[in-house]
């Protein structure tokens, strides 16, 4: 690889324990106000500290992430159909690679929908974005989508996954399944696994271990940490598991240690201070 390519990619997996911990935000682009990222600056800034990277569209990147933070960015740069439409699989590529550019990126993201009626149209368009992504060395993350009929087990994901790989994706972000060994095993590159759809926070803490275990580098979480009733303790408690090998007791441990510790104390907020106490007594 030349050498601005792997710096790249150093920033996103962390070369010294080969982990990584992406925060997705991104799910605008084809579902509009999500719950709880209707205002993504507000989403965003209280958790871009904890994350080795953001996963993002350039709208959001523009308008709502300060300039002055050096955690990587990831690139979405693809769409064309919202939830509303005929077919989600119908995407194309959106953002030129001058775009990236300028946004100084750390890598591109793009959908895959193997097994879907626009399968050749997204394969065909993964291996155009990885020709003109490595002319500028820029690392291409390919996202293998998975649709309600094809359900998520190892045959399928370890297909999608292979031929992410093979059209010469650098990271390949999947879902966990049953046998995730298989999947991680069959694929060159390193996996990267989707937090997909919250669920309560000790699950996804379970979740981020198995797919650890499981051979994948890290999570790209962003509903099971944003749409949390505390956020902060959440992204916390899994970068605990990533990069802190804690397992799921010791996280979810952290996790309520945290809540409890950002809550308002609310016998000192009603309790009178000394000062006023002496006021009334004189």
């Amino acid at each position: 690889m030349d050498w601005g390519l792997q710096n790249r990619l150093a920033k996103i997996i962390n070369p010294q324990n080969n982990r990584s911990l992406m925060l997705a935000v991104d799910h605008g682009y084809f579902l509009g106000p999500t719950e709880r990222l209707e205002n993504p600056k507000k989403t965003i800034s209280p958790l871009l500290k904890y994350c080795d990277s953001l996963m993002l569209t350039r709208g959001v990147q523009r308008t709502s992430v300060t300039a002055n933070t050096s955690v990587p960015m990831v690139l979405r740069v693809s769409g064309g159909a919202s939830i509303i439409g005929e077919d989600l699989s119908q995407e194309q590529i959106t953002v030129t690679m001058k775009e990236a550019i300028r946004l100084n990126v750390s890598a591109v993201a793009m959908s895959m929908f193997v097994g879907s009626k626009y399968e050749n149209q997204t394969i065909v368009n993964l291996g155009r974005l990885v020709s003109a992504a490595e002319e500028y060395g820029i690392p291409v993350l390919a996202v293998t989508a998975v649709g309600k009929e094809l359900g998520k087990d190892a045959r399928y994901l370890s297909l999608a996954c292979r031929i992410a790989a093979e059209q010469g994706a650098h990271i390949v972000k999947t879902y966990y399944c049953d046998d995730f060994e298989k999947v991680t095993d069959s694929c060159p590159v390193p996996i990267i696994v989707a937090g997909g759809k919250k669920i309560p926070e000790r699950e996804a803490m379970q979740l981020t271990y198995n797919s650890i275990k499981g051979g994948a580098v890290g999570v790209d979480m962003g509903r099971n940490i944003w749409q949390s009733d505390n956020p902060v303790p959440m992204i916390r408690a899994i970068r605990s598991i990533v990069h802190g090998n804690a397992n799921v007791d010791q996280a979810f441990k952290l996790y309520n240690q945290l809540c409890k510790e950002n809550k308002p104390n609310k016998q000192n907020k009603n309790k009178p201070n000394k000062q006023n106490k002496n006021k009334q007594k004189t």
